[in-house]
């Protein structure tokens, strides 16, 4: 199943500029979704980080990836209208740079649900070369 930016936004709260997901590519409501974000030198951060060297912060990255597994997990009928909140990270690794023009890859997969909380493993990359990966564990409510 695919989902363009207004289907998304009926999904999870998120509006800009913090919205970090333009598209979602493929989804298994509470299982698997990929999707991405295409970034351009309009972005609000890229003016600060670094004036002289755009670059997307690392946090950044995981938050546009925590937002792709909360359109997953809130996907669920019984999830409908509610919220997920980000409640970890574990293992973050950031191998390379995301600038200006790159197309970031965003996958989650959701590994555990146990009642409200749940952990998904997530990566992003640029060109099939990863930027950055880690678990992340959620609540929603």
């Amino acid at each position: 199943m695919e989902l363009d930016i207004k289907q998304i936004m009926e999904i999870i709260p998120h509006r800009q500029p913090f919205l970090l997901i333009d598209r979602v590519t493929d989804l298994e409501p509470g299982k698997s979704i990929k999707g991405y974000k295409n970034l351009s030198y309009n972005e609000p951060f890229f003016a600060g980080h670094f004036p002289n060297e755009p670059v997307m912060p690392g946090v950044l990255q995981v938050e546009a990836l925590a937002q792709l597994g909360a359109v997953a997990i809130l996907s669920l009928p019984e999830n409908k209208g509610k919220t997920a909140y980000f409640t970890g990270i574990n293992g973050a690794k950031f191998k390379q740079k995301v600038v200006p023009g790159d197309r970031l890859d965003l996958e989650c997969e959701i590994v555990k649900i146990k009642g409200p909380m749940g952990i998904g493993q997530v990566k992003a990359s640029v060109d099939g070369k990863l930027a950055c990966r880690a678990e992340i564990s959620f609540a929603v409510m």
